[in-house]
């Protein structure tokens, strides 16, 4: 095999991986040699050569028995220099260091190379779906939309950090996705790294045993975005936290935009670093509400055009999306796979699924649905029927508009889950659980005589089952 017909199995690569997995994985490696079936190939780092055998291995070796040579596994070489300054491990990879053998310390060619903007950042790969094409906008998330948009657009930072929080699967991770995907059409040259909070602090972590900080320092600060999910898993942990911190700053000071994303807001985030929540709350802060009944309809149909393409042939009877929307209320992604199951049913079964048909088909699904109401929903649920804030609502304020609300979540905390006063007493920022049995009895006494607000407490027990 020649160097011109690895170009060949590159160009190829390029068109089945996509761009940006082609530019972290696939452009940076280089052809040395194929021997008795063994295709050499030179890698940047030990993490590399495992991440590209396991999942682009295969495609490498159909691509390379195309162009007519034979392969029957592939062998990695690390580039010495390039290892010093190793990128960051995706998600889920737990690489430990080796004994024997520690990274050397950054040199000055391997801290320039961290600064050239053709080096790919190896974070978490892109949803090719998750783009604002495929985004469906409604009321609960249109700011959050906005904002993304507007960090997408490029141009001068306006606010920083973007921080987007939500409940599961509202869509904060398609919008950073999204966000990424923008920016690297906009400017393929842009250095964009978006990773798990757990991968910063695993990367942390290794370079304090591999005494490389000062390559950890150079990657991290050298980016032009750095969008970091689930930001509440370094809470409680001091010393991520601490480098964290000084991560932000070396960013911001450098008008860098940072895009984060978690399940609370930073100041909801028990064990997070006063000093983080500040500089967190200096930035947009965006609640992404549950989605509303209209949303997830309009998020079913969008899907219908996207499943019938993968799944000739399936019909979907009249009524069934509206069913879904109402059923699955509390994930989009459960949404979608109800979806995705009933494309299934149909398409392999060869018939169409109506409402009743669905109910069968889904009927493990929506058991959990319906036992699922969690605390944290009939908070959020609560905060948005009185029109108050979820941080007002779990707050300290006592004022009435306030007050009664709270005391309203308290009372449908303790009949609609099956948690103990103090579980529930936690959830409502800590107060003693003893108040929460005063506002449950308050308001079940007040429902006996006030019409209005027992209708207040049907509409939300109705929502709520609706979930």
């Amino acid at each position: 095999m020649t160097h011109d017909k690895w170009g060949q199995v590159r160009k190829a690569l390029k068109e089945k991986v996509g761009h940006s997995n082609y530019v972290t994985w696939i452009e940076p490696l280089r052809f040395l040699d194929l021997t008795d079936g063994v295709l050499t190939l030179n890698v940047q780092s030990n993490f590399m050569g495992n991440w590209v055998d396991r999942y682009f291995g295969d495609s490498i070796i159909r691509e390379v028995e195309a162009n007519g040579s034979v392969v029957r596994r592939l062998a990695f070489v690390v580039d010495r220099v390039a290892n010093a300054a190793e990128r960051p491990c995706a998600q889920g990879e737990m690489r430990e260091p080796r004994q024997n053998a520690p990274l050397p310390k950054v040199s000055a060619a391997a801290a320039q190379a961290l600064r050239r903007k053709d080096l790919p950042l190896a974070g978490l790969a892109l949803d090719k779906t998750c783009t604002f094409d495929h985004f469906v906008v409604g009321k609960p998330n249109e700011l959050a939309h906005a904002a993304a948009r507007r960090v997408a657009d490029g141009g001068p930072v306006t606010f920083n950090p973007l921080f987007l929080y939500g409940g599961v699967g509202l869509g904060k991770t398609h919008l950073m996705h999204a966000i990424a995907w923008e920016i690297q059409a906009r400017d393929p040259s842009a250095r964009v790294l978006y990773l798990s909070a757990e991968t910063f602090m695993y990367r942390f972590i290794q370079a304090l045993r591999e005494k490389d900080m000062m390559g950890f320092k150079q990657l991290f600060r050298s980016v032009d975005v750095l969008m970091v999910d689930d930001v509440k898993f370094i809470a409680g942990k001091d010393s991520t936290q601490e480098e964290f911190f000084h991560t932000f700053n070396a960013l911001v000071e450098q008008k860098k935009q940072i895009v984060l994303s978690a399940d609370a807001a930073p100041g909801e985030i028990d064990g997070l670093e006063k000093r983080i929540v500040s500089r967190l709350n200096s930035g947009l802060v965006i609640d992404i509400h549950p989605t509303s009944y209209e949303l997830r309809l309009g998020i079913l149909q969008r899907k219908m055009d996207l499943f019938s393409e993968q799944f000739p042939g399936a019909r979907i009877g009249e009524g069934v999306m509206e069913f879904l929307a109402h059923r699955i209320a509390t994930n989009v992604r459960e949404l979608e796979g109800a979806l995705t199951r009933l494309f299934a049913h149909s398409s392999f079964l060869g018939r169409e699924v109506d409402v009743t048909m669905a109910q069968e088909y889904l009927r493990d699904m929506l058991k959990i649905v319906d036992r699922k109401t969690s605390i944290d929903e009939i908070q959020r649920a609560v905060a948005d029927h009185f029109a108050i804030r979820f941080a007002d609502l779990v707050g300290p304020k006592r004022n009435r508009v306030y007050a009664r609300p709270r005391q309203v979540a308290m009372y449908l905390a303790k009949e609609m889950t099956d948690k103990s006063l103090p579980e529930i007493a936690r959830k409502f920022g800590g107060r003693d659980h003893t108040t929460i049995m005063y506002g449950i009895r308050k308001i079940g006494e007040m429902a006996a005589d006030d019409a209005a607000l027992l209708e207040d407490i049907e509409i939300l027990r109705k929502a709520l089952k609706m979930r």
